[in-house]
């Protein structure tokens, strides 16, 4: 018996030299010293997911970057939950440990129209790179004209460059006026439809032939009257088309392929942010030489910082002037046999009972049910989610209910705005005096079981990495500790030959600490008898 617990003592002297060895200390937490800039968050997971939940539960406006890791964990990427701000101060001063950075562009989330393009140099000696950017780019803008009316330039087109002697690569991300995708998935719909090759084949061996993506019937913004839809239909019929951009490259085994990489479309895209590299590369993402783009200087904001946030995806904010771009993927089949002959019908609306299903099920059924009243029955016409808020705006079909002039608008529809991040909604208006008067509800509080902060917790077990003053990235104490902890000979307990044993002295120990209450209990005086002894003891004296 002895024995036995002389050797749980040495295990315990163990267990606490592990302790002194990695005391539990909180993790370095960066800060910014600006009175203007955001309060630090700075946490590092494993896993995208664990990194997702954490960042929707924030109440401060984080976004979810990936971290690509090199020596021991090659390729390996961890998940950083931190500010736009917050990132790009430690980003610029700490490039060795942050060199590899990549956005990740949340599902469903609003975003910005990008491409990746690319070919093999040896393979396209011929090939001029930059004039094929420019090709492109005019393309696309007159593309987006013909499609949702946006008129946008070289200007507007962000161009940046990592290429190599061996490799071209270019990104290009449009900044479009007061106008944005629905989300990457919906942009990537867009880009393969006028990137087709069937098309572009077609089009190359009949140049009078048009490409056909005028004609798609689920490219849309969803205009608010007939006269718009009359009047873009006239714009439409009316445009120019260019000439299709050289868009068709050799890979390294001399096979045609596209310029324009397809496959970055993805839910959770990771996109390589500015001034980044990719793992056991050199080559930077940096503004190409050729690049037009025109920055809009900000107060406090320097012009790297100003093109750094221009080039993150998910960078959009809402506001009641923004256009939502839509493209269903079933038109992209559709667009290859449509002709430039044919009347473009290219506006359709998302009703109830279709793609009502937003990132929230549970927030979409509480919008339902408010929608239901008054005598009506409401639905979903469609919905936008704005990661950079945390915002969910509906548009809402049927239900016209405004809280501005209690009662029902005679022909213009409203939206319910969800802030998730505060867990209240409020209603605004199509309507333009309402639009005029920049009306918004009061806003009412979200029912707690649909709230972020009751859906989603963090486990501090989740967080499995730090960064140091020096900007090292590497496993926390807390991990350090577990490994070390399950390399430890674990505490092998009894197997019961004792147990009557450890009963018996369980049952003395519970018997003694009663004697010990009963003892405590007799040995204190109460208050009312020493006061009544004292009373006595003065009628005595006296």
């Amino acid at each position: 018996m002895k024995k036995r617990w002389e050797d749980k003592v040495k295990r315990i002297e163990h267990l606490e030299q592990l302790y002194n060895k990695w005391p539990l200390s909180p993790p370095y937490k960066p800060k910014l010293s600006k009175p203007w800039q955001p309060s630090s968050i700075w946490k590092i997971f494993c896993r995208q997911n664990l990194a997702f939940s954490f960042a929707k539960g924030c109440k401060e406006e984080v976004h979810l970057f990936a971290l690509e890791k090199e020596g021991d964990c090659e390729g390996q990427r961890i998940y950083l939950v931190t500010t736009y701000t917050q990132l790009w101060h430690y980003y610029r001063m700490h490039m060795q440990s942050l060199m590899h950075c990549y956005e990740v562009i949340p599902e469903g989330c609003v975003c910005k129209l990008y491409f990746d393009l690319e070919f093999h140099k040896p393979s396209n000696k011929e090939a001029n790179g930059k004039n094929m950017v420019a090709a492109l780019i005019q393309y696309v803008c007159q593309k987006l004209e013909e499609v949702y009316q946006i008129k946008c330039c070289t200007e507007d087109v962000l161009n940046l460059d990592s290429s190599t002697e061996e490799k071209f690569s270019r990104h290009l991300i449009f900044l479009l006026c007061d106008a944005a995708f629905k989300d990457n998935l919906h942009a990537g719909n867009f880009v393969k439809s006028v990137m087709n090759p069937g098309i572009l084949e077609l089009q190359r061996r009949n140049p009078l032939q048009s490409s056909g993506i005028t004609n798609t019937p689920s490219a849309s913004y969803l205009p608010e009257s007939n006269e718009e839809l009359e009047n873009s239909t006239r714009n439409r019929q009316n445009t120019t088309a260019v000439d299709f951009p050289p868009i068709f490259v050799k890979d390294k085994s001399g096979r045609e392929t596209l310029f324009v990489d397809l496959g970055v479309y993805t839910k959770n895209r990771n996109f390589r942010v500015y001034k980044s590299t990719k793992a056991k590369k050199k080559a930077a993402l940096n503004l190409a030489e050729d690049n037009m783009f025109m920055l809009h200087p900000r107060k406090e904001v320097l012009k790297e910082e100003d093109i750094f946030l221009s080039s993150l995806i998910s960078n959009i904010r809402f506001t009641d002037r923004l256009r939502i771009l839509t493209f269903e993927e079933n038109t992209i089949e559709k667009s290859k046999y449509l002709c430039g002959s044919e009347t473009p019908s290219c506006f359709t609306a998302d009703v109830a009972g279709q793609n009502v299903n937003s990132p929230y099920p549970e927030v979409d059924n509480f919008i339902l049910s408010l929608v239901n009243g008054h005598g009506v029955q409401g639905g979903i016409r469609r919905w936008n989610y704005f990661c950079l808020e945390e915002l969910l705006v509906y548009d809402i079909s049927k239900y016209r209910w405004c809280q501005n002039i209690q009662r029902h608008h005679k022909s213009n529809n409203i939206m319910i705005m969800v802030d998730l991040r505060n867990e209240v909604w409020y209603q605004k208006c199509h309507d333009p005096v309402c639009k005029a008067d920049n009306y918004k509800s009061k806003a009412c509080p979200l029912p707690p079981d649909i709230c972020l902060s009751f859906l989603l917790t963090e486990d501090p077990e989740d967080i499995q990495y730090t960064m140091d003053r020096a900007g090292n990235i590497e496993l926390s104490p807390n991990t350090v500790r577990h490994e070390e902890f399950k390399r430890t000979p674990q505490l092998e307990w009894d197997d019961g030959a004792d147990d009557e044993l450890y009963l018996k002295v369980l049952e003395d120990v519970e018997e003694e600490s009663k004697q010990s209450e009963k003892r405590r209990k007799y040995a204190e005086i109460p208050d009312e008898l020493l006061l009544e002894a004292l009373n006595e003891h003065e009628t005595l004296m006296t």
